[in-house]
């Protein structure tokens, strides 16, 4: 039978906007008091410390950018697996829903009407947002009832056509089809690991506060392009937290697989 995951984590329970909100807001505020601090130190180091501290600022812009690419890619990647579990169980539901039309005349319409059922019960969970646990727990004891008596109505088919090219078929496609949803459930909950996350927000502000701190130093600001870095940075950052979010951001995988076969 399918399974449900529900491994949130603290991070989830903001927004991704929110969250880059504050990213940003935060950012702004550790380079004005690294800025400051610089100013106030100015005078008392000589150029090569000015020196060592651009080249402290450019390794630690160097491991920003590492951990961008390799956070990036974490998330697409859970993106793309979510996308092929949907295929996968649409897939699923469709060679069912056709091998479905081989059983029995008598046990035929049940099944097909189970199956709707089920089919729109998958569609309706899919729509939950994940941190809404009571709904979709709901729906998913109403989903492993249906799957118990698709189940037991396929057994009593056996009893009158035990044939493996129809009633065996559906057996197997049933089969498949269980184990494709506790497939998808599986990688909706799979995120990127929040000290992970934790770990690109400290760099991103620490690569951040020190070129603040480099400009107090040096006496000399550029605010647009620091303002203009930052803001930029804070959207991929948005981008990564948005594609590690199913059924919560504004990036979604696409239903459209499952909510045509309902037509």
């Amino acid at each position: 039978m399918g399974t449900t995951l529900n491994q949130t984590g603290f991070l989830y329970s903001f927004g991704s906007i929110t969250i880059s909100i504050i990213l940003f807001v935060t950012i702004i505020i550790f380079n004005e008091l690294s800025y400051r601090i610089g100013r106030i130190v100015q005078s008392r180091n000589d150029e090569e410390v000015k020196n060592l501290t651009g080249s402290v600022q450019a390794s630690i812009l160097g491991l920003l950018a590492l951990l961008l690419g390799f956070t990036f890619s974490m998330s697409m990647q859970r993106f793309d697996n979510r996308t092929v579990a949907l295929i996968d169980e649409a897939n699923s539901f469709g060679t069912a829903l056709l091998r479905a039309e081989l059983l029995p005349e008598e046990k035929r319409g049940e099944v097909l009407k189970l199956l709707n059922e089920y089919l729109k019960l998958r569609v309706a969970i899919g729509k939950i947002d994940l941190t809404k646990v009571e709904k979709r727990q709901s729906y998913n004891d109403k989903i492993i009832s249906l799957q118990k008596k698709l189940w037991d109505v396929t057994v009593e088919i056996t009893q009158i056509d035990s044939r493996p090219v129809t009633t065996g078929a559906f057996m197997q496609a049933l089969n498949d089809l269980i184990d494709k949803q506790g497939k998808r459930n599986a990688v909706l909950s799979s995120h990127v690991p929040e000290p992970i996350m934790f770990l690109l927000f400290f760099v991103f502000i620490a690569s951040i506060s020190i070129m603040g701190y480099s400009s107090g130093l040096s006496g000399k600001r550029i605010l647009a392009p620091l303002i203009l870095v930052t803001l930029l940075i804070t959207l991929i950052v948005f981008i990564i937290i948005d594609l590690d979010r199913p059924k919560r951001g504004l990036i979604k995988v696409d239903q459209s697989p499952l909510t045509e076969l309902v037509h």
